[in-house]
């Protein structure tokens, strides 16, 4: 076992505990961003001019009236930019716009001594536009030809000759959701100027060093110039990845003009129409079978939509073309993916960053394809499960793959899936109007950044005379459990009780050139560099405590904070030692740092190994459904979720549950309208609070759910053996929309694909049970944009089918 997966003796990781934060949560004293303005003196407010069409060039922009306005300031527009005027990093994001881009874009900030006189302000500014014409929908991308950025192809194999040996070939078609973040806080940055000129952000993002590069350019400032802290997020999902930088940047610049406070907090509504969403996706696909119901060839064009510019919408795709694999080995394979450009918010980073979506693509694939092969879906997906030696499509071997087998099995007897499958026929045979399913789906996915360079991190741990620890690092605490994860790394490595530590907050004057917390990474980059940094201390520790223990430092340990020595009587405390070191001038300081061994990805080949691993797991739902209104109810979930060695089991399960109930918002509920007509209202975002946009709520959560993390699972070569856990529970949701289907087809004859809409509303589910009502695929497009085609034919060709006629030839 490595040096760095290798657990000492007593551990204070793998012991569950509660977060870190949990006290201060509950009570509401935890302070975020937004608290810190009652702390703050002479405070200005920042509010938004946005102008409410989807497309046009601005003609005029008059602030004076809003000058005018009581309590109001200032009025920021790009002429105030000292540096770049650009928010993003691939510099298609005016942060002062001079064309409307999205329905709700701010064109220009208004800055008041109140809120309210900030948003009278902005009232009154004067926007003349001259209106575009604006692609809205993914369709009208497609059809136009709108769309930016790479466009990525991922081969394997021989396509063509795979659908030549395929006994059954099937094509489709299959459009499905973005979805919105809605975290709990939403953006906010409050800025402050101190009196050597340096800029101080306080901000609720994911990527503090990416603010602040993003700030110092928008000041023409070097980085060394500004700091940007992070206390903690109240959520964050990907959507305070890239989106805070031009929040805090528009704080920055209003306290470097004024030289006072500035604060910058959207409210719900703003959040929502001017924030991005998960990409929703069309695709179109051509697979094919042997006679036994192996995946052959697979053949798909994979469209995101990336909203009006491109944000991440790049590696969200790279990444969702590297997981339309799943958990199945596809020996022949060609996926192309493209950004379509499209007038509406520009999509970020979600839970997931892409892989939920390739892996939903085959996932329904397999649930549509099934009855046509006459297997049942859960004998299809396991058929092709990946086995030792194969490879992924974009070529990295698949490490491990008898856990996706191992998970599968172990699933399978504790949700008594043989038994509970004869209660469900029986259920169903005596309920001519209400249907009960069972489905499961398993998942794969990759651990680490597409882009190779941001898997690094870097630590700074600080031990004090009296013995206490400080640790800080480069991720930020979004109520996921991180910081709660370090601690118990840091106590683990120095061997010390987990009071002696305490954590610091999230800066980049601390820790320079941080990568985001995301990708599922910050557990693993963090962690391995707080334990790099702990290590080169106890290091030294150890060789006081030789000296003292009159032994070789080789042959101390320090457990539970007493340095012992084999065969020496004598014993030295943590705090004695620390002590002592300190009065011999030891070094009680380090500078962790880590970076990921072993990937390398050619992006243009499109071809490599840019994962560190996979994590896997599989989820088994029961679902019941009312045929009159399509309502159903989650009766019970079972899940097992490799984690490696959990580091902290209690976070751990807990990312399992909530990853698993987004995904199930994202798959069945969270349904996001846009207007798409022709009305003055075109762009608009329907769906612009809680009250029309469905969260999951109590109602929705699993009857029974049952959580359950692989055992002996150590990871060789990650921090102290654990895995990633933050997205990969998030696809296991897949099951609950496949349970679905199942039930809707029992409405139906045997033998049928039934088309099922994502997300699957109840609505969704009504129509796909009337379309197996009338024995096949739905096709009128009554269902939503979300239902597709499928057409089932001799190998090598590709023929409509009448839905009635929908079979495996």
């Amino acid at each position: 076992m490595s040096q760095l997966s290798e657990r000492p003796e007593k551990p204070v990781v793998g012991l569950s505990m509660p977060h870190e934060s949990a006290n201060l949560h509950v009570t509401g004293a935890a302070l975020y961003t937004d608290d810190l303005v009652h702390r703050t003196k002479d405070v200005l407010h920042a509010y938004p001019v946005q102008v409410m069409k989807a497309h046009g060039r601005i003609t005029a922009l008059r602030t004076e009236p809003a000058l005018a306005v009581p309590g109001v300031v200032r009025v920021l527009t790009g002429a105030d930019v000292p540096g770049v005027n650009d928010a993003g990093m691939k510099h298609d994001e005016p942060l002062f716009p001079d064309t409307v881009m999205f329905h709700g874009h701010a064109v220009a900030w208004v800055l008041g001594e109140t809120v309210e006189a900030a948003r009278l302000g902005a009232a009154a500014v004067e926007v003349e536009l001259d209106e575009q014409p604006s692609v809205i929908t993914l369709r009208e991308a497609i059809e136009t030809e709108s769309f930016h950025g790479a466009r990525p192809m991922m081969v394997t194999g021989d396509v063509d000759a795979g659908f030549e040996d395929s006994a059954h070939v099937f094509t489709g078609e299959f459009q499905f959701s973005d979805q919105e973040h809605f975290y709990l806080e939403t953006h906010a940055a409050l800025a402050l100027l101190d009196e050597n000129g340096q800029m101080f952000v306080q901000s609720s993002t994911q990527h503090p060093s990416e603010t602040q590069e993003i700030v110092a350019h928008v000041l023409g400032l070097h980085s060394h110039e500004v700091t940007v802290q992070c206390l903690r997020m109240g959520g964050g999902f990907g959507g305070k990845e890239m989106q805070p930088h031009g929040f805090a940047a528009v704080a920055a610049l209003g306290a470097k003009l004024t030289g006072r406070p500035v604060r910058v907090r959207l409210n719900r509504t703003q959040d929502l129409t001017m924030s991005g969403k998960r990409h929703g996706f069309h695709a179109t696909w051509k697979i094919g079978f042997d006679a036994e119901g192996r995946i052959q060839a697979l053949d798909a064009t994979l469209t995101a939509d990336g909203g009006w510019s491109l944000d991440l919408s790049e590696p969200v795709v790279a990444r969702a073309l590297c997981h339309i694999d799943n958990t199945y080995w596809i020996p022949n394979a060609r996926i192309a993916g493209r950004i379509a450009k499209t007038n509406k918010v520009s999509n970020t980073a979600f839970r997931g960053f892409g892989g939920p979506q390739g892996m939903l693509v085959i996932e329904d694939i397999m649930g549509r394809c099934a009855p046509l092969l006459g297997l049942d879906p859960m004998e299809l997906r396991e058929r092709n499960f990946y086995r030792q030696g194969q490879s992924t499509p974009y070529g990295q071997p698949v490490p491990h793959p008898e856990r996706i087998s191992a998970i599968w099995q172990q699933v399978r007897e504790d949700a008594a899936l043989a038994e509970r499958g004869r209660e469900i026929a029986a259920f169903n045979a005596a309920h001519p109007h209400t249907k009960r399913a069972l489905a499961m789906t398993g998942i794969k996915f990759g651990i680490s950044f597409n882009l190779t360079a941001f898997n690094q991190a870097g630590a700074l741990v600080l031990v004090y005379k009296d013995g206490s620890v400080l640790i800080n690092h480069g991720g930020t605490e979004m109520g996921q459990g991180l910081h709660t994860k370090m601690l118990q790394v840091a106590a683990t490595t120095l061997g010390i009780p987990l009071h002696k530590v305490r954590l610091a907050p999230t800066r980049t004057d601390k820790v320079p050139n941080t990568s985001a917390t995301a990708a599922s990474a910050g557990a693993d980059l963090n962690g391995a560099a707080v334990k790099n940094a702990c290590e080169q201390i106890r290091e030294r520790l150890l060789q006081v405590a030789g000296t003292q223990l009159g032994t070789n430092a080789s042959d101390v340990r320090i457990v539970e904070g007493v340095a012992r020595a084999l065969g020496v009587d004598k014993e030295l405390a943590w705090d004695d030692l620390v002590r002592t070191a300190y009065f011999q001038r030891v070094q009680l300081s380090a500078a962790g740092f880590y970076r990921t061994e072993g990937l390398h990805w050619d992006a243009k080949a499109f071809h490599g190994s840019p994962f560190k691993y996979f994590s896997y797991g599989a989820a088994a739902t029961e679902v019941e459904v009312d045929g009159f209104t399509g309502a159903y109810r989650i009766r019970r979930v079972d899940i097992v979720h490799d984690v490696g060695d959990s580091l902290s089991p209690m976070i751990d399960i807990g990312q399992v549950e909530g990853g698993f109930v987004q995904g199930a918002g994202w798959l069945t509920l969270e349904d996001m309208r846009w207007d798409s007509g022709d009305g003055p209202n075109r762009g608009r975002l329907l769906t612009q609070a809680a009250s029309t946009y469905k969260l999951p709520s109590f109602s929705e959560m699993p009857e029974e759910f049952n959580v359950r993390l692989m055992e002996n699972a150590t990871e060789e070569g990650a921090v102290y053996g654990s895995k990633a856990v933050g997205e990969p529970p998030l696809m296991l949701a897949f099951s609950v929309r496949e349970a679905l289907r199942q039930a809707a087809a029992e409405f139906g004859p045997a033998g049928i694909s039934v088309e099922l809409a994502s997300p699957a509303t109840p609505e969704a589910v009504y129509w796909a049970i009337e379309g197996a009502r009338r024995g096949g695929a739905l096709r009128d497009g009554r269902a939503s944009e979300g239902s597709g085609v499928l057409a089932g034919a001799h190998a090598g060709t590709d023929t409509d089918a009448d839905a009635s006629a929908l079979s495996n030839v």
